[in-house]
């Protein structure tokens, strides 16, 4: 009787869960999302334009141009963002540089955990007692 009881009760807790914060926004199937907008735009000297949105909230643009470093040097830099909604339903928005100095992000960027309490000791108690050199004997 007790277990028919501890049975019935646990279905009635899952079904009566709230589940509504893991429902995303767009709710049609990701296999078939339309293109709301699409541009793009190369230019000869190298720069370029494109931009994008699909109707699950997906959006995406970037500027980007060649750039003389010194007489023998070029590189490329981009500047641009996307945004997307997270499978938390969180959305996320990135702005971006990528240059010679590398990508440079910056907006919703995930945050790692905490280092825990034992590997900070370790941590630190390895950078205040660096390594001595070996003495090598030499034959």
């Amino acid at each position: 009787m007790f277990f028919k009881l501890t049975v019935a009760v646990c279905l009635l807790a899952t079904v009566s869960c709230d589940v509504s914060h893991l429902r995303k926004p767009y709710q049609g199937d990701d296999s078939q999302v339309q293109i709301l907008r699409q541009e793009s735009d190369i230019n000869p000297d190298g720069s370029y334009t494109y931009a994008y949105e699909t109707e699950n909230g997906i959006s995406a643009q970037e500027q980007g141009h060649i750039v003389q470093i010194n007489k023998d040097q070029v590189a490329k830099t981009a500047q641009g963002s996307f945004q997307y909604t997270s499978p938390e339903g969180q959305p996320i928005s990135i702005q971006y540089v990528a240059d010679e100095n590398g990508y440079q992000p910056q907006g919703d960027l995930p945050t790692p955990p905490p280092v825990p309490a034992a590997i900070q000791r370790a941590i630190d108690y390895i950078l205040a007692h660096p390594q001595q050199p070996e003495h090598v004997r030499k034959f």
